[in-house]
């Protein structure tokens, strides 16, 4: 609906809806290629999973197998497409949802300090002047395989079991 953008129904505003339609097109392409293509590099594999130190701010690492990370990756990439990004309260909410907690559990400090090592590890970053964050180009291909890996094959997978002849 074109008031879902501050704009009304009138033939005046169809190039404002054309340049909006536009851009929606291009991020869902952007969001669409690296899903088909998630190979990740030795290097950045390393230095997700390393501490990491940027302008004198240190980060513990962001191990693979812990599982409040595949949380935080499960949980953030949910926000992608959202032109205005996400909010330390949004996060909390969908990590609460997946971890089987109340959302009043996890206090702010435990998030803010979330979303540090995110941000350190060049997963999110700020928009300016804003308290938001948005995901960044490395971590949308890093999140995906990462958390691809653990569902298809290190996660336990509940059922039965087939045996091998």
């Amino acid at each position: 609906m074109p008031s879902d953008f501050s704009c009304a129904k009138r033939l005046g505003n169809l190039p404002r809806l054309r340049q909006l339609g536009f851009h929606a097109n291009r991020r869902l392409i952007g969001v669409q290629c690296p899903s088909h293509d998630c190979r990740l590099g030795e290097e950045a594999f390393q230095q997700v999973n390393g501490p990491r130190e940027v302008k004198g701010q240190r980060a513990s690492a962001l191990r693979f197998t812990d599982p409040r990370v595949l949380v935080l990756w499960t949980a953030w990439v949910l926000f992608r497409l959202l032109p205005c990004g996400f909010a330390h309260r949004d996060l909390r909410e969908h990590v609460a949802a997946l971890t089987g907690q109340p959302p009043e559990s996890i206090t702010p400090g435990r998030m803010t300090y979330d979303l540090r090592r995110l941000r350190l590890h060049s997963f999110i970053e700020r928009i300016p002047r804003t308290h938001r964050y948005q995901v960044t180009e490395f971590g949308l291909p890093a999140c995906l395989f990462f958390t691809r890996v653990h569902a298809r094959i290190l996660r336990h997978r509940a059922g039965p079991q087939y045996r091998h002849a």
